[in-house]
């Protein structure tokens, strides 16, 4: 529990490590938990739970470098999502808990056996002796904004367009923010029944922005909340984002806009969780009272979205007209690059938000500054093999 948080983005912390951590609680809370991995416990930095249990085995031969093995282990380790959700899901209409982690680009590989589960999810909600299923929980890591070395082939966030675009009002696709917003996730995981929830988040250390109760409040009230230390009264713009890379350009761009136009005023709407139609979860969506109090009845709006751009504004249209919108994310542009190059690449970087503000009082000599600034990042990522902007 984070009680405070006294500089918000000053501290780093690893979403991942947090997650680790959580499994390894729960492997020991619960001597029915599983965890299923295709191979990427260790990279995906979920070692911690090799402290409390065992990988499953069985009496397959075993080299001096393997990791602890048991064949009545629960992590279950199989370089086949297919295969690990198939006994995952058994095991779910157990009664038992379970979650799967994997890859972000290779998540999607299930998507016709997870459609499939949502439609059991639904039909058996109809059914009187049935009794509620433990959520199916994805833990979905490696991102299409951090593959620093495996490149294009490893950059796809399509799993979260396919469950956001499911009439069924059964998946839910949350974007922790930080370590404590990975926490609360992992929590309300833990808490669902009958739904799919798709828990998006990268590995690298990155920048604490928020306490436990903030953390819970998102949840607790649709999914969006007014970052305070970020946000002014009455602001002449409204910045909203999902996504933890995300969340941090768009952060980013607010202080470089304050410093270039210090009499500008801005707010930040922070958005941690995405269902059909709607920000939040299924459970608890954002009404279009509290989205016009959070982002003013007609005011621009510049987003900045971990998945696809076009998925993020479909559910913006269901609050605002689309005239308010300007809609940055992943437009399917990738390499084996630097970071910020990526941003730069498809358009979700800071100064491409910022180019969006300027573009809109009028000050096409801050437009030239800041795509100049891009260029040059630009060529001294291609020159350098790393990033001028950190």
């Amino acid at each position: 529990m984070i009680e405070r948080v006294e500089n918000p983005g000053s501290e780093m912390h690893s979403p991942a490590i947090k997650i680790g951590e959580l499994l390894k609680e729960q492997l020991q809370k619960d001597p029915h938990f599983y965890f299923f991995s295709p191979d990427e416990t260790t990279s995906n930095k979920f070692d911690a739970v090799f402290e409390v249990e065992k990988r499953a085995w069985g009496k397959l031969p075993q080299e001096k470098w393997d990791l602890p093995e048991s064949a009545s282990g629960r992590i279950v380790e199989m370089l086949s999502e297919n295969v690990l959700f198939s006994v995952m899901t058994g095991h779910l209409m157990n009664g038992e808990q379970a979650m799967l982690g994997s890859y972000e680009a290779f998540l999607p590989i299930i998507t016709a056996q997870l459609l499939q589960q949502m439609k059991f999810i639904k039909q058996s909600r109809e059914v009187k002796w049935r009794e509620d299923m433990p959520a199916v929980n994805l833990l979905s890591t490696s991102t299409c904004w951090r593959q620093d070395h495996n490149g294009y082939t490893h950059q796809s966030p399509a799993l979260i367009s396919t469950l956001l675009s499911v009439p069924s009002g059964l998946a839910n696709c949350i974007f922790p923010v930080d370590d404590v917003a990975a926490e609360e996730a992992f929590d309300y995981m833990l808490r669902s029944k009958n739904v799919v929830n798709l828990t998006t988040f990268n590995k690298i250390d990155e920048p604490r922005y928020i306490d436990s109760h903030h953390a819970k409040f998102q949840f607790d009230n649709g999914g969006a909340s007014l970052y305070q230390f970020a946000s002014d009264e009455n602001p002449d713009i409204v910045f909203t984002a999902a996504g933890d890379i995300p969340t941090q350009e768009t952060l980013k761009a607010i202080e470089i806009l304050r410093e270039d136009l210090p009499g500008i005023k801005l707010r930040f709407v922070g958005i941690n969780a995405l269902t059909y139609r709607a920000i939040g979860t299924v459970d608890n969506k954002l009404s279009k009272e509290k989205f016009t109090e959070l982002f003013t009845d007609r005011k621009p709006i510049v987003a900045n979205f971990h998945g696809y751009p076009e998925t993020m504004e479909n559910i913006l249209e269901n609050y605002t007209m689309r005239g308010r919108l300007r809609v940055h994310g992943y437009n399917e542009e990738g390499s084996t690059t630097t970071p910020f190059e990526m941003l730069r690449r498809n358009c979700a970087s800071r100064y491409d938000l910022a180019i969006d503000v300027a573009g809109l009082i009028g000050r096409e000599d801050l437009v030239a500054r800041y795509y100049d600034i891009l260029n040059k990042n630009h060529d001294y990522a291609v020159q350098n093999g790393e990033d001028l902007i950190k």
